[in-house]
């Protein structure tokens, strides 16, 4: 009985110290943050362009929106925002002072803490003889109570620039934030009544 009962304190002790040991640590969302930049591209699993164009526009997306809370929850002011906000332009081709005007103005109306990315589809839009890149997505905003503000959809516009001397990678920026897709005109020119 003793030796039964010795087997099973050991046997229950192996258990849980096999289980205590097999926790992985996650990785804090403000740890993301700090450690994400513009320079990943896409990820080590093999996709088509239309997939991976796909992942990276609804990751970069979520990483510029997490960036922008982050940011508005500072005073603005400090080291560590101008970093934040150097790294949101970042994501930008040709980022200007209008460039988060829209995006800004409304996460503080509402005083959002946390955003989620949903719905994410890209499409390609014709103007004259250019295509245009964009993605439509469903963005829900947070509390600092994690309540939902409400899910909007939103639109972006993207560029992917090919990297020099070579064929296979490219680099990833954002035209427009919050931007609405051009609307073409239907009555042709000189047809008005």
């Amino acid at each position: 009985m003793k030796r039964i009962n010795s087997f099973l304190i050991f046997s229950v002790l192996l258990v849980l110290f096999v289980s205590c040991n097999n926790k992985k640590s996650e990785v804090s969302d403000l740890e993301k943050l700090r450690n994400s930049n513009n320079a990943k591209t896409y990820p080590a699993v093999q996709m088509d362009s239309a997939q991976a164009i796909n992942f990276i526009t609804k990751q970069k997306v979520q990483e510029l929106l997490d960036l922008s809370t982050l940011y508005l929850s500072g005073n603005r002011n400090t080291e560590i925002d101008s970093a934040i906000y150097s790294q949101m332009e970042s994501y930008f081709h040709k980022p200007d002072s209008v460039t988060f005007k829209n995006l800004f103005k409304e996460m503080d109306s509402l005083k959002v803490k946390t955003v989620k990315v949903n719905n994410l589809e890209v499409y390609k839009d014709y103007y004259k003889k250019d295509t245009l890149d964009f993605a439509k997505f469903s963005v829900e905003y947070f509390d600092n109570k994690n309540k939902s503000l409400g899910s909007f959809n939103r639109n972006a516009q993207y560029i992917l620039l090919s990297m020099p001397n070579t064929n296979k990678e490219f680099k990833f920026f954002f035209l427009n934030f919050y931007s609405t897709p051009l609307k073409k005109d239907s009555t042709s020119l000189g047809v008005t009544k």
